[in-house]
């Protein structure tokens, strides 16, 4: 098995947790506008790039130091005999089925994040439109103005 690179020997777990990005498939990208997410133990993947290009699979294993996913199905045949998962790196595949078991991850995706943020949001909207209100107020002032002067 490769060594991890030696320029991540050095990086945070939760910084190299980042890396594990991959891209999502078109249908899932309209859903959830989004283009790339992390993926996770129980996602379905295809894989794009590599000797197993065209297969897909669930995840049963993601490796953090490595950056690779271990797939359901995708196994080497030893010299010895026996079988060996093959590690797949994370850029190589796209996500075509998530695993939203997570209710922090569902949560992401649908826009919230944290529930705390939805109320932020609110509370945000709610300013814009009172900011938008006046703006227009102003506004109509001024054309008010304009047209006294004119005649």
């Amino acid at each position: 098995m490769a060594d991890i690179n030696p320029k991540l020997i050095h990086v945070s777990k939760h910084r190299r947790d980042k890396m594990l990005g991959a891209s999502l498939a078109d249908e899932l990208r309209e859903q959830y506008k989004k283009r790339t997410l992390r993926v996770v133990k129980g996602d379905s993947v295809m894989v794009v790039r590599g000797e197993y290009k065209g297969r897909g699979g669930k995840v049963e294993d993601v490796d953090t130091e490595h950056g690779t996913l271990h797939i359901e199905g995708m196994q080497r045949e030893k010299i010895r005999g026996g079988q060996v998962k093959v590690p797949i790196h994370a850029s190589n595949v796209k996500i075509t089925a998530l695993n939203l078991e997570d209710k922090y991850r569902s949560n992401k995706l649908q826009g919230g994040g944290k529930p705390q943020a939805a109320e932020k949001k609110e509370e945000k909207a709610e300013k814009n439109e009172i900011t938008a209100a006046a703006a227009k107020k102003t506004t109509k002032k001024e054309e008010r103005k304009k047209e006294e002067a004119s005649e």
